[in-house]
């Protein structure tokens, strides 16, 4: 039992699809670091630089005491609102870049199918019985 167990979590681990999804998450999760440095890095300050406003901002709780604590402990004890567009630029950004690649991949996909459908198959080659017929009625027609 667990030799078929074992074979078959090999067949399936080898498969051509679960690879393809490995590799797909692999350089996945690289784009989304690139998707968040761009974020971080150049849209954040691009909507900072727009009438004073700051994107990482944070909502103070009221009933929370700040007096004499540093910046990372106030972050950590506040609603951060700021983190929260960040994250929403990014899933945009992530889901439009996604968008456009499977919009391309069906678009090349469809090209391909077109091309197939455009070249006639050639047709079958008749049976044997059917050339023996042929030729029976070739004979009856010369007669």
């Amino acid at each position: 039992m667990k030799m078929g167990l074992l074979k078959e979590f090999k067949e399936f681990a080898l498969k051509g699809n679960v690879m393809d999804m490995a590799v797909g998450v692999l350089i996945g999760g690289a784009f989304s670091g690139i998707v968040t440095a761009l974020t971080t890095d150049f849209i954040n300050p691009l909507i900072a630089s727009f009438g004073g406003a700051e994107v990482a901002g944070l909502i103070k709780l009221p009933w929370v005491d700040y007096t004499g604590l540093d910046l990372e402990a106030k972050t950590a004890l506040s609603l951060n609102y700021g983190d929260f567009i960040t994250s929403v630029i990014n899933f945009i950004i992530l889901a439009f870049i996604l968008f456009m690649l499977i919009k391309g991949m069906n678009k090349l996909t469809s090209i391909g199918k077109k091309k197939e459908e455009e070249a006639p198959a050639a047709p079958p080659e008749p049976s044997d019985e059917a050339k023996l017929l042929a030729e029976i009625k070739e004979i009856l027609a010369s007669k």
